[in-house]
């Protein structure tokens, strides 16, 4: 048995602290400073928190391999298990025309782009981000706004900011269920709370997209679908993560969203139309798709430029993209997919089927070569593994993408090659996501994280405002809400309970708070730059996003803090 040393380092807390603290510098240092590719900096780290558990904290050999191998196999599986096969289910669509049909219903809607960056950056970004995450909704929302007309660098902006609202639950909840899984926080307690912070983000984040695209004009002649647009983002976020199903917060939301502004847009339009040029006049013919982008995202446009391996800048003269609103048929097999996702998961919660599901889709087993206390004696939750087969949020997207390919006729060997190309896509996300779990583990299992949350509980009452931060660094270096609740979620909640806060509250914040730093995280700013053909522009990007990430962390602290008081404490589960 190993039990866990609070102050190893020379009988020190602070001194103990400052070395658990040297995996998580040495990774943001390498990612930040050199820019070391991700997935070597992760491992770095991981090797590093190794030494440390060993030599430091005196764990056994055997044990400290044994959590990085728990690690691992957690990043694998649930993780890893939901991104590949929501990107799968997305990369289905890419490969047949419905895709594009789905594009040129959003396009027909309207010809603001107040109006299309809402719809497109706001709701079909989310929609993505339920799914993909990982850089695919900020390309694809990027591309489609260019399509629809609107400046490059404009475009790039306007999908960063709007990948926020939606991070905490993107890829079917994942960084929810991994901060479930590091913390062993009851799940559904952890999205409740998540649940009770977003909202107030996603009721923000319209306005601010209209502020970006039109200035102030664009405030005051679009603020009734603006508003309309996050307060139903908001309430469906709310009550699908509090009340129906976690993994769906994002898809329910997204869905009901578009229908609203639909619904709103067939009652109501804005006085003036601001089309490419800025100017409040009738919208000239949208662009193209450019090649690059095209050849990036699969989002060609009928009679786009062809992908001929040259740039963005010197592709062929733009040619209008196809607008026309297709057939009702058409639009409901472009949004078939995200139709079956909702009717999969949904009979999931039925209560039979979930009991079903509970008794023969899940086991529970005490993780090979483990035995591990804490500082008081007392067993640690995380060398239990759960392993859940038939109910896993990933083999639900597998049956729905099985699913979709009967519905879109895609053949077995066509799907299992996309399958195949969805891996080789996700290869060095595959590398850094196990190796930042199995970092996450081996700092829980050894007491690393416990000594830094000792250590962190000194803030006292502080450590309410200090959390958002902690987040907001994690994905801002990290790229990853997934990835800076693993390396986070079990300190912010040591350090709760150590200053008499709520674990729950805090564990959240790193979340809800985390996305904030999203926009910045140098993978998204590539992203970006590249899907709107602007290499280079990294820097760009980071200079006119910085002070609205800083202010929506400023916002979503303040929130916090008070929730951390009797004033909002009521809303903590």
């Amino acid at each position: 048995m190993y039990q866990q040393i609070l102050d190893p380092i020379a009988g020190s807390l602070v001194i103990s602290a400052l070395c658990a603290a040297l995996p998580l510098v040495l990774l943001f240092v390498l990612l930040g400073v050199f820019k070391v590719k991700a997935p070597m900096a992760a491992l770095a780290s991981l090797a590093l928190s190794l030494l440390l558990a060993i030599v430091g904290w005196q764990m056994p050999v055997n044990q400290a391999l044994s959590a990085t191998a728990a690690g691992i196999f957690y990043g694998l599986f649930p993780i890893l298990w939901i991104l590949v096969n929501a990107l799968w289910i997305y990369r289905l669509t890419v490969a047949t025309p419905w895709f594009e049909v789905l594009g040129r219903a959003i396009r027909s809607i309207s010809n603001d782009l107040r109006i299309l960056s809402i719809l497109i950056a706001f709701c079909f970004g989310a929609l993505l981000e339920s799914l993909a995450g990982f850089g695919a909704p900020v390309a694809i929302s990027a591309a489609m706004l260019m399509a629809a007309g609107m400046k490059p660098l404009k475009s790039a902006v306007v999908s960063l900011l709007a990948n926020t609202a939606p991070v905490a639950f993107g890829a079917m909840a994942a960084p929810i269920i991994a901060l479930n899984g590091v913390t062993g926080l009851p799940l559904h307690d952890l999205s409740s709370m998540a649940g009770r912070q977003t909202p107030f983000i996603a009721l923000i984040v319209p306005l601010l997209l209209v502020f970006i695209v039109d200035g102030r004009r664009g405030v005051k002649q679009t603020w009734p679908v603006a508003l309309v647009a996050g307060a139903v983002f908001g309430v469906a976020q709310f009550v699908t993560s509090n009340f129906f199903a976690v993994e769906l917060t994002d898809v329910v939301a997204a869905v009901l969203t578009v229908a609203a502004v639909l619904l709103m847009l067939k009652f109501w339009q804005p006085t003036e139309t601001v089309g490419m040029d800025g100017s409040s006049a009738k919208a000239a013919a949208p662009e193209a798709v450019p090649a690059a982008v095209a050849a990036a995202t699969g989002c060609t446009s009928r009679g786009g430029a062809s992908g001929n391996g040259r740039s963005a800048a010197k592709a062929a003269a733009p040619v209008p993209a196809d607008n026309s609103r297709p057939e009702p048929r058409q639009i409901w097999m472009a949004i078939a997919p995200y139709l079956i996702i909702i009717a999969v998961f949904s009979v999931a919660q039925l209560p039979f089927v979930k009991t079903w599901l509970g008794q023969v889709g899940s086991v529970t087993f005490a993780w090979p070569g483990l035995d591990i206390t804490d500082s008081a004696g007392k067993p640690v939750a995380a060398t239990k593994f759960k392993l859940d087969h038939l109910k896993a949020t990933g083999t639900l997207l597998l049956f729905s993408g099985l699913i979709t390919m009967v519905l879109y006729k895609i053949t077995a060997s066509q799907g299992l090659r996309i399958y195949r190309d969805t891996l080789v896509q996700l290869r060095w996300t595959i590398v850094t996501v196990t190796a930042v779990l199995g970092l996450s583990f081996v700092m829980n299992l050894s007491g690393q994280t416990t000594t830094l949350g000792f250590a962190l509980a000194s803030a006292g009452g502080f450590f309410a405002i200090l959390s958002p931060l902690i987040g907001w660094i994690g994905v801002a270096l990290t790229g990853s809400d997934t990835s800076s609740n693993s390396l986070f979620g079990q300190m912010q909640a040591a350090a709760a309970v150590q200053t008499g806060l709520s674990p729950v509250l805090m564990a959240a914040a790193n979340s809800s708070a985390g996305v904030m730093g999203k926009i910045l995280s140098l993978q998204n700013l590539a992203v970006a730059a590249a899907a709107v053909g602007l290499d280079g522009a990294e820097g760009t990007l980071f200079r006119k996003l910085i002070g609205w990430s800083l202010g929506l962390l400023a916002l979503i602290t303040v929130l916090i803090f008070l929730q951390s008081t009797p004033v909002l404490g009521w809303m903590v589960p």
